[in-house]
């Protein structure tokens, strides 16, 4: 006979993870070939950005579609799962720029293209990083198709789609209020920018009414930007400042002098009413400055240092100037006081500078068109979100969208294709750079210097990743997409643009579900950052507790949308049910023989445990596969771990044991079917979740080339035997408290004990099947039926169950002698502490100074001694 093969004695993932993914790989087990007998199933990886590691919000994302991409390869679909990175143009050039700073070496001094040359080091560096750090968690994704933001074909669907929205007017230039960072000295995006409380003030100032007739007071809390002031606004519903509507102020500390507008965009009721307004310095200012036909005078330079319009103050920074600013009106008597003012302040991410809004000539993109259709495709269903409260956040953000600032004045990215005649001054817009002026023939041309912002290239991921803008076989099979997974956090800057960027250039929605989840916090709730030092590292949780563990941990615990607590202990119980799998499977490896198996598969006389737990297993293929249908892949997981370490591991294999031992060939051969279906049924369906494990299990279990490959189980309703299960309920619950029962009266397992069953008709059927299980689990020495509760023994103990009661004669379950001298001894102690407490209680002493309470405790344990006393008494009179 075949020597059986058998899993290592104890379960230690390091010995097969990594063995197991190289096999994976040379089997090309992840690279779909097109197939159109079969249907798609599409999801493009949300691309990391190669600035570093990945950290668990990238573990949790990965985990998921992981699932969902192994649940639908198993289900015969042409699966592509399409992996890459972003090149993440600010987070990257700042990242580089440091780097090489530690050097000695300065961008600026070393040019563009020298300095893009060590981005590219960078990158390539990085790719591979967090390529191998996806191959530790297990993903099943097709490096063969690995795509990059900057790659030469994105970069040319990137070109193509500028120049198409630049023809159809949809692309312009303007000088506009922009987020900006003087250090890195580069509009941002509201992505780039993390809001936080800090401490400044209220600058009260007053501002000279031009004709001498008083003062008009303002409150402000960035006084640098006066010099900017191109008027004051107060609401024209004010009865206070009615009548300064069209008069002039005096600009302090400026030689200028400005109207008051009246606008209704002054909140009567907030700091002084009146508004001074600054629109090259804030976007509201802006609005009311384009409303009112206000000049606008921008008064910093990108650096945020004050600019030749400054006057005195020229040459200061931003936070400088605001000294010397405050000094002086202190001095001409114009402070009128400062208040301290908690407020948001926006920094940038990646450096930490607080943002200046400032008016810059940018690059946008007219939003009004391309918003409409993305807004009807998920009302009208064709994309769900998932969870669907996220929908309003969607509508919210699309119906009130703004025109989108797409220019970065940065190095790396995607370069803006645009060019320049240095001679007649013509702007070309091509796909591929121009050799002459398309107007006067000149060679001088020139490229706009400024890159594109990330997100303009991520937009495009669903199909230039697919070789778009050609006509390729890829883009015809997997576009639109199935499902795209990703944390809500960037439902605007990526998602939304995904959608109408989809719909604008391939006339369908990229993805027919978007699945939301929420951000990983530590156990405490607190966000993971790294200032806190609160974050965990994937690769060390690997390396301690295995992938699979991680994996189950993560995903078990998320529910579409909500955020998730990583708790270590909740890994370590991910590892423990890996090891009660491993044993398990272990066990039953050891004891099945395929010669026996073969001679009865075809036998169908089952126990009522075998009918239970094969009706149990189909239950649960039908469940965990609408679970994974509707996404509720945490659910999906807990059902799957709840039937295999308890109906599979600690009833079913538990209740079969003797049939292992005995010499009927026929019973040994249903069980070993029986165990080997549930048990692989069970490893396909933890596959998605767990997939390490459960392909070194099936693959030394089974003769199949691979769980990843193998087919989904299929619901087989002829197979659920209603009877059965409702059957074992009643053994299963009789077996518990039988055993409860015992365990509160200390018996040990190895002292069996005579069980009277008094059941219902209706449970006879399952009690009278179930006689070997209790015998078994229930430590019954024999079980007897009857009909009649006389004939019940005057000293046995009783328990209520499900169909009936069950009865324990008490002398099957101690030793009589030995608990009469136990009670005895017991019955002395209580009398011993009721005597103590008596005499203290009876002592007027301590009855007068001791506390009401003190007293009152003594009592109650007088009380509660009796009462054990009274209880030790009846089990004494019992034996009697």
């Amino acid at each position: 006979m075949e020597e059986k093969k058998n899993l290592s004695t104890t379960y230690n993932p390091k010995e097969f993870e990594e063995r197991i993914y190289k096999t994976w790989e040379e089997k090309k087990y992840f690279t779909p070939v097109v197939d159109k007998s079969k249907k798609p199933f599409t999801i493009m990886m949300p691309p990391p950005n190669i600035t570093g590691k990945l950290h668990l919000g990238h573990a949790l994302d990965n985990t998921m579609q992981d699932m969902l991409i192994r649940f639908k390869r198993m289900q015969g679909y042409c699966t592509l799962w399409l992996p890459g990175t972003d090149h993440a143009s600010i987070a990257t050039e700042v990242k580089v720029e440091n780097e090489l700073l530690k050097q000695g070496l300065v961008k600026k001094e070393m040019g563009r293209e020298a300095f893009l040359d060590e981005v590219w080091k960078w990158a390539e560096e990085y790719k591979g990083t967090i390529r191998n750090q996806l191959k530790k968690l297990g993903v099943s994704c097709d490096f063969t198709r690995e795509a990059f933001t900057m790659d030469e074909n994105l970069n040319k669907a990137v070109r193509t789609v500028f120049v198409k929205l630049y023809n159809e007017g949809l692309i312009y230039q303007g000088n506009r209020i922009t987020n900006w960072c003087p250090k890195c000295t580069t509009a941002l995006s509201d992505a780039e920018i993390v809001y936080e409380e800090k401490e400044g003030s209220f600058w009260h100032i007053n501002y000279p009414i031009a004709d001498g007739s008083g003062f008009l007071e303002i409150a402000t809390t960035r006084p640098e930007t006066l010099l900017g002031d191109t008027a004051v606004a107060v609401n024209p519903n004010d009865d206070r400042f009615k009548h300064l509507i069209g008069k002039t102020l005096k600009l302090p500390l400026t030689d200028r002098e400005i109207p008051v507008v009246g606008d209704e965009y002054v909140d009567i009721e907030f700091g002084t009413g009146a508004v001074k307004i600054t629109p090259a310095h804030d976007p509201n200012d802006f609005e009311v400055g384009k409303r009112h036909n206000l000049p606008i005078i921008r008064v910093m330079d990108d650096h945020g240092v004050i600019n030749e319009l400054g006057g005195k103050y020229q040459g200061l920074d931003r936070y400088e100037a605001r000294k010397q600013m405050v000094k002086d009106l202190e001095e001409q008597g114009l402070l009128v006081k400062v208040k301290p003012h908690t407020h948001n302040v926006g920094t940038h991410d990646r450096c930490n500078t607080v943002v200046e809004p400032i008016v810059s000539k940018q690059w946008y993109v007219k939003m009004e068109s391309l918003a409409k259709p993305a807004i009807e495709v998920v009302k009208e269903g064709k994309t769900q979100i998932v969870p669907e409260r996220f929908e309003k956040i969607y509508f919210n953000w699309m119906e009130n969208i703004q025109d989108w600032c797409i220019s970065r004045q940065l190095w790396w990215g995607h370069r803006i294709p645009v060019f320049y005649c240095n001679d007649c001054g013509n702007e070309m817009c091509e796909v591929d750079a121009p050799h002459k002026c398309s107007k006067c023939s000149s060679e001088n041309i020139r490229q706009d210097e400024d890159v594109l912002d990330t997100w303009f290239s991520s937009a495009l991921w669903p199909f230039s990743t697919l070789g778009w803008p050609e006509k390729t076989e890829d883009l015809d099979f997997f576009y639109p997409g199935n499902v795209l997974v990703t944390g809500y956090d960037i439902i605007f800057f990526w998602v939304a643009r995904m959608i109408f960027s989809g719909l604008y250039n391939m006339k369908e929605t990229p993805f027919e579900t978007v699945l939301m989840h929420g951000i990983i916090r530590d156990a405490n709730g607190v966000k993971m950052s790294k200032s806190l030092g609160n974050g965990v590292d994937p690769l060390e949780v690997i390396e301690n507790f295995g992938a699979d563990a991680l994996r189950f941990m993560l995903v078990t615990g998320s529910t579409p949308g909500n955020d998730i607590r990583y708790i270590p202990e909740k890994v370590e119980a991910a590892r423990n049910f890996a090891n009660k799998m491993w044993n398990a499977s272990r066990f039953v490896m050891m004891n099945l023989d395929k010669e026996v198996m073969e001679k009865y598969s075809d036998c169908k006389e089952y126990s009522l445990a075998d009918k239970w737990i094969l009706s149990e297993m189909n239950k649960l293929v039908k469940e965990v596969t609408d679970n994974m249908e509707k996404y509720e892949l945490g659910i999906a997981n807990q059902k799957v771990y709840d039937f295999m370490w308890t109906e599979f591991c600690d009833w079913y294999i538990e209740l079969v044991k003797p049939v292992f031992f005995s010499d009927d060939e026929k019973a040994k051969g249903v069980v070993y079917n029986v165990l080997y279906t549930v048990l692989t049924t069970g490893l396909k369906l933890l596959h998605p979740a767990m997939p390490f494990i459960t392909e070194e299990i099936y693959t030394t279990l089974t003769d199949g080339e691979s769980i990843a490959i193998s087919l989904w189980p299929e619901f087989k309703a002829d197979e659920v035997d209603v009877k059965a299960v409702k059957d074992m309920d009643y053994i299963i619950e009789a077996i518990k408290g039988l055993r409860n029962l015992r365990a509160e009266m200390n018996v040990p397992p190895s002292r069996k004990a005579k069980v009277i069953c008094y059941i219902s008709d209706e449970a006879k059927d399952a009690f009278s099947a179930g006689i070997p299980y209790i015998e078994k689990l229930g430590s019954a020495s024999e079980v007897e039926f009857i009909a009649d509760k006389s004939l019940v023994p005057e000293n046995a103990v009783s328990l209520i169950v499900k169909g009936g009661e069950l009865f324990m004669p008490l002398l099957d379950l101690v030793d009589k002698d030995k608990e009469l001298e136990r009670l005895g001894k017991e019955k002395i102690k209580l009398e011993g502490e009721i005597t103590r407490i008596e005499k203290k209680l009876s002592n007027q002493g301590f009855v007068a100074k001791a506390p009401a309470a003190v007293v009152e405790s003594e009592k109650e344990k007088m009380a509660k001694y009796q009462e054990m006393l009274d209880a030790v008494l009846v089990r004494i009179e019992a034996f009697k």
